[in-house]
């Protein structure tokens, strides 16, 4: 008897293609990759990928992302993030776990949280008193 898969809403994935350009906010609970221009924000409960095409200038929220082309602002990631040698990074990261290739640029502030669920950052023992 073969064995029936449930479908996911949250396993959707959205593209904004290449020579496409949003103005505004996107809200979705699916992955979603960029490899267009969006100028706005982005929140998802899912994966976000940049390609090396994808340009956002805006906040981006997410589960995980992986970055190959560029962002103007803060990126929000409760896991991970990873950053492809054809990344640029302009504004703050805040992230659970970060990998980053040789050749990335990344220019900014960027906290680490404690926790996969988007914890608090981490505070450094010499800060304290």
């Amino acid at each position: 008897m073969a064995k029936m898969n449930e479908t996911d809403n949250t396993a959707a994935i959205n593209l904004l293609s290449q020579g496409t350009e949003i103005t505004g906010d996107i809200k979705s609970s699916g992955d979603i990759r960029i490899d267009g221009i969006l100028n706005g924000n982005l929140a998802t409960k899912g994966k976000v990928v940049i390609g090396s095409t994808g340009r956002v200038k805006g906040e981006v929220e997410c589960k995980n992302s992986e970055v190959s082309g560029v962002i103007d602002g803060k990126i929000s990631v409760s896991q991970l993030l990873n950053l492809k040698a054809s990344s640029r990074i302009n504004g703050t990261i805040v992230t659970g776990k970060l990998s980053i290739e040789p050749g990335a640029l990344f220019t900014g502030n960027c906290s680490m949280k404690d926790g996969d669920n988007g914890g608090s950052a981490v505070k450094s023992k010499e800060g304290e008193k």
